[in-house]
């Protein structure tokens, strides 16, 4: 039973370490914007990023990960990279990409954090806080 445990556990690493590095899974890592477009679907919006205003102040992961929070932030893009690698791999994905609700409040906080004076401005004058995105939801990715 041992043998056939580790066999398996063997087995799930090598594919899984091999998948890693074939598919370049290690780009999840750094904070360049190029690694980001490891994967054709991602292009356009770094075509777009790359023209837009947010260039010169923020990287792709001062929008799409959390702030100040190392651990969250790790589970962030280690979920998002599983994810993509999965989709990505299947084919099981929709065109033009879309965010998902869980990195859309990672978004929304994100915009909160660098913009935060403007923001409680006008969170004060309202009843309940808006959304950033609904409103600028191509920021960052205008073409």
């Amino acid at each position: 039973m041992r043998i056939i445990v580790a066999l398996l556990i063997g087995l799930i690493g090598g594919i899984g370490g091999y998948t890693f590095i074939y598919a370049r899974g290690y780009s999840y890592i750094f904070n360049d914007p190029a690694e980001c477009v490891n994967c054709h679907i991602m292009n356009k919006e770094f075509d777009a990023w790359a023209k837009s205003s947010h260039k010169a102040v923020a990287v792709c992961n001062d929008c799409h990960a959390p702030h100040h929070a190392p651990v969250e932030k790790l589970f962030v893009k280690a979920r998002n990279g599983f994810n993509h690698s999965l989709k990505f791999t299947t084919g099981k994905f929709h065109e033009p990409i879309q965010i998902t609700e869980h990195n859309r409040r990672v978004t929304e906080r994100a915009c909160r954090y660098c913009h935060q004076d403007i923001v409680n401005q006008i969170d004060h004058s309202q009843k309940e806080p808006l959304s950033c995105i609904r409103c600028h939801s191509n920021v960052g990715h205008s073409t």
